[in-house]
This record gives structure tokens, sequence and C-alpha cells, in this order.
């Protein structure tokens, strides 16, 4: 539940992680959202991670803008890009996407892990031997999860692991995690028919040449995905290749690169801009012109009625 009172918190924006040294290559922004492990400690140990409702404040988003340079195959910049989206507020950014991205992890778990216990395994239905005069230990059944092959103490059964959270908070912490990496990002033009046949080597050149080493993990946001440039990237394991409808909140936090096409930076700014109308909000607003439209027209029918 949002709490209105004043608490304190960690800027997310003047945090020392976010700042970037002249000797220092910059670095993702990860540590930013999530707490200071490798993103393998994190997928071993995010089922034990207990969700809490964090104190969030009642402020409104904010808008960040930033100037990205487009650059062409050649490596060479032709121009610049805009990408203003919606990020929240400084003292709640990290536990909206900290929410966010542990909500993903748990609806990804299937819940089937599945064992037996004594009384569902097979066997065991009469007493081994008798309980005296045999100078062994008293044993009632060979399901007995003492002894190998017996039935599991406590162990799993299916569960379902799904965690709801809002669509706008969702799509909240994407754009926050989107705005905070944009210092590590850069925007490209379309590239798709550049390849007019699947070359894995050719892709790695085009990269270094917009300055992303290959060894570094990188996220790519393009519109439409070739065949050519999906043959060309897959056998590349640093690189992920989305669209609009793979997007998602740990591919962002996980790469150390960003790439974004000319289009995907349009579409960013009116999916994830600050006058973008969610889903929901505009059946909202038509019911709210009916019903004004209705009180209208029963005002007037009373005034006529009264004339």
């Amino acid at each position: 539940m949002a709490n209105c009172t004043a608490s304190p918190s960690i800027s997310c924006f003047s945090s020392p992680i976010f700042h970037t040294f002249p000797h220092q290559n910059p670095k993702p922004l990860i540590s930013a959202f999530i707490p200071l492990k490798p993103l393998k400690t994190l997928l071993l140990s995010h089922t034990h991670t207990r969700i809490t409702s964090p104190i969030i404040r009642c402020s409104l988003p904010t808008t960040s803008t930033s100037t990205l340079p487009v650059l062409s195959l050649d490596g060479s910049k032709v121009g610049e890009a805009t990408l203003s989206i919606k990020t929240a507020p400084p003292d709640t950014s990290r536990a909206v996407v900290h929410r966010g991205i542990i909500t993903d992890l748990n609806n990804k778990r299937r819940g089937t892990a599945s064992t037996l216990t004594r009384g569902e395994v097979r066997g065991g239905g009469r007493k081994p031997y008798q309980q005296k005069k045999t100078g062994r230990a008293r044993r009632g059944s060979q399901r007995t999860p003492l002894r190998r092959g017996g039935g599991v103490i406590f162990g799993p059964k299916p569960k379902d692991w799904t965690v709801k959270i809002n669509k706008k908070e969702k799509r909240l912490a994407i754009s926050t995690a989107i705005a905070s990496a944009a210092v590590n990002a850069v925007v490209v033009e379309e590239f798709g028919e550049a390849f007019e046949k699947p070359k894995t080597k050719e892709f790695i050149e085009v990269m270094r040449r917009w300055g992303i080493d290959p060894k570094e993990k990188s996220m790519f946001l393009v519109m439409d995905r070739s065949e050519n440039v999906v043959k060309s990237s897959r056998n590349i394991g640093t690189v992920k290749m989305l669209t609009p409808r793979t997007l998602n909140l740990f591919d962002v936090l996980n790469a150390d690169k960003l790439v974004f096409t000319k289009g995907a930076v349009v579409y960013l700014n009116e999916v994830y801009g600050y006058n973008c109308v969610g889903e929901g909000e505009e059946e909202e607003e038509e019911e709210f012109d009916e019903e004004e439209e209705w009180s209208e027209g029963t005002e007037e029918e009373n005034s006529e009625v009264a004339d």
C-alpha cells in the first residue's frame, strides 16, 4: 500500500554507481537496481527472496530526455536521436525496478517439481519382518524415508509461483531501466537489408564499427528481424536480438550495451513516453464522456419540462 509519509531514501540517479570516471569504461547500471551480486547468483537465489511491499511515496513519474548519437553501418555519426520516456521518481526507482525484475523471475518458474511421500511410493504394504526376536531395528514399512527408495520428507510439490504486478508498474520499471542505461546506448540506422546472406563475421565487424565489444553483453531492439540478421547474430552468445513484442526487463538490466534502431526509438517514445495512454485508460475516458453527455442531456430535458 502506498504511504505518503516521508521516509529516508537513496536517490537513484545521484548515487556514485551512476557516475563514470575518465579512467574507467562505462559499465551497465544493473547495480543501481539490484544488489551487487552476479546475475548468476541472482538466478540461483531469487527463489529465496521474500517479496515485500516497499514504502513508495505518492509522487508522479517524471520524464527523462537523452540525446543519443545515430551511427551508420560504417560507424560514422550521421545525426542524433532524442529518447524521451517516463521514469520513476529518484526515491522510488530502485524499488520499482527491483519489484519488476523479481516478479519476472518468479513468473518464469514452472513450479512442476514434485516428489513422492511415503504414502505415494509403490510397495511396502506389509511389515518386512517381525517386531522382536530378530536382533535388528524395528521396521514397519520399506517405504520409510530413512531407507533408499523410500518417500521424501517435506519434498517439493507443484506450486504456482505467479506474482501479480500492475501493468503500469511493469511498464514504468522497463522505461526507468532503459532511461538509466541510456548512457550506454547508441542508435543505428536500419541494417536489416545490409546483410544479403547470413554471415556472423560480417555482423561482428559491424558491431566493432559501432564501438561494441562482441565479448560484452549487448541488447539490440529492432522493429523487425530479418532472417539473415537473426542467423548472423544467433551464434554470438552475448547478443540478444529483441523486438517490441519480446522486450523485457531482465535483458535490459543484463546488457552492457543497448543498441536501438531509429524505429525502435520512435516506438519507445510513443509507448513509454509521458503522454502515452496505457491500456484501459481510453475506455475510462470514453465512459466518462458518455456520462457527461447523458448528464447534459438530462439538464436540457429538465429545463424544457420546467418551461
